[in-house]
């Protein structure tokens, strides 16, 4: 497991409106000013918010014209997933779980 990387993922959707982007985003393609429209934050703050989301990958910006849309990069949102399951699932022999579960589960 990437601690570093899954931890920026999960850094990324700590906040709750970044949270809520990647809900929106996650039902199709969105330009920037639908996604503004439902927040009561400036044009500056979204941007901060849309560049955490694209540096750890859980979304992905695509200029045209003025605009830039984005949309859920799914494959980032299903590693981040499995991550979480990972991390939380008792594996036999993985540092730091042996202890707890010796052969309750293993």
């Amino acid at each position: 497991m990437d601690y570093t990387k899954n931890s920026l993922l999960f850094k990324a959707l700590a906040d709750p409106t970044r949270l809520e982007i990647v809900d929106m985003v996650s039902g199709g393609e969105l330009c920037a000013c639908e996604i503004l429209a439902r927040f009561s934050i400036t044009q500056p703050s979204l941007s901060h918010h849309m560049k955490v989301l694209c540096a750890c990958g859980l979304v992905r910006g695509r200029k045209e014209g003025k605009w830039t849309y984005y949309s859920l990069d799914t494959e980032t949102a299903q590693l981040a997933a499995s991550a979480l399951s990972e991390a939380t699932s008792c594996t036999e022999g993985r540092v730091g779980r042996k202890a707890v579960c010796e052969e309750a589960c293993c």
